[in-house]
């Protein structure tokens, strides 16, 4: 039977690591400060922003909300993210996503200066990502490598299977996966004999956005699950892209859904928006 990684937990312990250090800028007269916008009423969106306030009250983070409504123009959004990357009291800058649809969202997230960049979504900070030579890391990922710290699961040299190819998730992962020495292989819809490329992963990171689809017979026997995904199964109950009940007793560590990958993200936009206020430390 595989052991659990608990994103809780990991959560739990950044946050206590994370709050001495937003200590540590306040006493030094050194404020840390996030700024969020959210435009119109997406349910999913608000939750996600109420959850990211919170964080920022756990660890001590000033959190900065602008609620614009549906109508807000592309030209107006960025003009506050204008005025926000000139805030010396912003240290992070995060655009809730999904914006509506008249405006350009890749005009928006290029105009976020990069090192206000939180969600690391910038050309600059991904081509960081891309060398190696990195301040901030997409959050998702950055999460996932932070579980594999903490439960003392070596990468180096180990064969990593990313399924998925996103520029949020399945991108940068193999990225951070090649800079710890891990080999890696993306693979993806396209992607010729998928299973009999899974069942080759000493660490399998499963970011499809499919419910429950990889099953058993993708799973090499003592492999480390991750399951990325975020879905409703046919009943209705939240659910992994991974099988979980049937991949469990295969697999070595398995992450589960709900209280897996989910808590590391926003714990790593908190991390991300600490090391700008950590900068500000050393301009001084």
């Amino acid at each position: 039977m595989a052991e659990i990684i608990s994103g809780k937990e990991v959560s739990a312990a950044k946050r206590e690591e994370l709050k001495k250090r937003v200590k540590a800028l306040s006493d030094k007269g050194i404020s840390t400060g996030l700024a969020v916008i959210i435009v119109g009423n997406n349910s999913a969106s608000r939750v996600y922003v109420n959850n990211k306030k919170k964080g920022c009250e756990e660890i001590g983070v000033t959190s900065f909300e602008f609620a614009l409504p549906e109508e807000t123009t592309g030209e107006e959004l960025i003009s506050l993210i204008n005025k926000l990357n000139n805030d010396s009291r912003v240290d992070g800058i995060l655009c809730q996503l999904p914006l509506p649809k008249h405006i350009d969202e890749k005009a928006v997230l290029n105009s976020i200066d990069p090192a206000k960049d939180v969600d690391a979504f910038h050309p600059v900070n991904v081509g960081h990502i891309m060398i190696g030579d990195f301040t901030f890391l997409p959050c998702t990922p950055a999460g996932i490598m932070e579980m594999f710290r903490y439960y003392n699961i070596p990468v180096s040299g180990k064969k990593c299977v990313v399924v998925g190819r996103s520029n949020i998730v399945g991108k940068p992962m193999a990225m951070l996966l090649l800079k710890e020495n891990g080999t890696v292989e993306i693979c993806h819809s396209r992607t010729a004999s998928l299973k009999e490329e899974c069942l080759t992963a000493d660490i399998l990171v499963a970011a499809v956005g499919i419910p429950k689809f990889v099953t058993a017979d993708m799973v090499k026997d003592g492999a480390v699950v991750i399951d990325v995904g975020i879905n409703r199964d046919e009943d209705g109950k939240l659910c992994g892209d991974v099988d979980f009940a049937a991949v469990e007793p295969k697999a070595s560590y398995i992450t589960p859904v709900p209280g897996g990958v989910g808590p590391m993200t926003i714990t790593m936009l908190l991390e991300n928006t600490v090391r700008s206020a950590e900068s500000k430390e050393l301009l001084k």
